[in-house]
């Protein structure tokens, strides 16, 4: 069985409610029946139609963020977005994930998230993960997608994110590698001590991380166990990392594009990571087979881990 099959699985187990806001769009609809044929979960599809429920959504909008939204109009003129009026649903309870972003850009799908679900406890930072598969392995590479230049804060909530929903999509313990282009003090210069706060930073939390990390470390040394051996004697991570935290977007997005084109690998996501209840965002170049990927996966982030 291969991941995917694995992900489809246990997204059927676990069957949650998962609102599709952007109706109107052909490969939503088709990807939206795939779903429910899957057995995944129960749909909803929205449409530009009157909805009784307006009222409570925008009265959460108003408690949310009482900022942005002083009046009933303003809350009003904001739900007559989708994503924004999908992302409510996830918000009151109505529904347990929402997939969006075929149509929006991701600025968006992240703004609504925002108001209207928030951060995930001990997490301040939202980011964008890929899940790698090649056969029977699978990387978590991260982030990908949102943050360009991560202080050592974000990038200790980016391997929070991530190990945490790794429990979740994979099933499997994280073993977190933050990346450089030095590997523990090979190099200097202000990206290598920005990793290297990172660390301490992560060390220092309460609750503290329940997973295994190390950094910084050069990519082979996260990944080869021959080069660990020379290069990082003695780490708990080195030569078995399943979870790359880049130092920052530009190392991020072109890593996974390298691995996916010249390497082969299939590139799963990006998946928003760090909110309170999953929102998912696609690229508006998305087909049907990766609204029903992305939808798979992101019923998985509804799953204690």
């Amino acid at each position: 069985m291969s991941f995917l099959d694995r992900v489809y699985q246990r997204a059927r187990d676990t069957r949650p409610r998962i609102v599709f806001p952007e109706g109107d769009d052909p490969r939503v609809q088709e990807a939206a029946k795939r779903v429910e044929k899957e057995g995944m979960g129960v749909v909803e599809v929205l449409r530009r139609v009157p909805d009784s429920r307006m009222p409570f959504l925008a009265r959460h909008l108003r408690s949310r963020r009482p900022d942005r939204f002083p009046t009933d109009a303003s809350a009003a003129e904001a739900l007559e977005h989708p994503l924004t009026r999908g992302a409510c649903l996830v918000g009151i309870g109505a529904a347990d994930v929402m997939v969006g972003g075929a149509v929006y850009p991701s600025a968006d799908t992240i703004r609504a998230a925002l108001w209207a679900v928030g951060m995930a406890p001990a997490i301040a930072t939202i980011s964008g993960a890929f899940y790698m598969v090649n056969g029977d392995r699978v990387l978590t590479f991260a982030d990908c997608a949102v943050v360009p230049e991560p202080t050592s804060v974000q990038l200790a909530d980016i391997a929070i994110a991530s190990a945490r929903d790794r429990r979740r999509i994979v099933g499997d313990e994280p073993v977190v590698a933050f990346l450089s282009y030095s590997t523990r003090g090979s190099a200097e210069g202000p990206r290598v001590e920005r990793v290297q706060a990172t660390i301490t930073q992560l060390r220092g939390r309460q609750p503290p991380a329940d997973f295994t990390f190390d950094g910084e470390l050069q990519a082979d040394a996260a990944l080869v166990a021959e080069v660990a051996e020379r290069k990082a004697k003695g780490s708990g991570v080195g030569g078995r990392a399943n979870v790359l935290i880049f130092p920052d977007l530009d190392a991020g997005n072109i890593a996974y594009k390298l691995v996916q084109r010249l390497g082969g690998w299939t590139a799963l996501g990006p998946i928003l990571q760090g909110l309170a209840k999953p929102i998912a965002d696609l690229s508006r170049g998305a087909t049907a087979d990766d609204i029903v990927n992305t939808a798979a996966i992101a019923i998985l982030q509804t799953r204690k881990g």
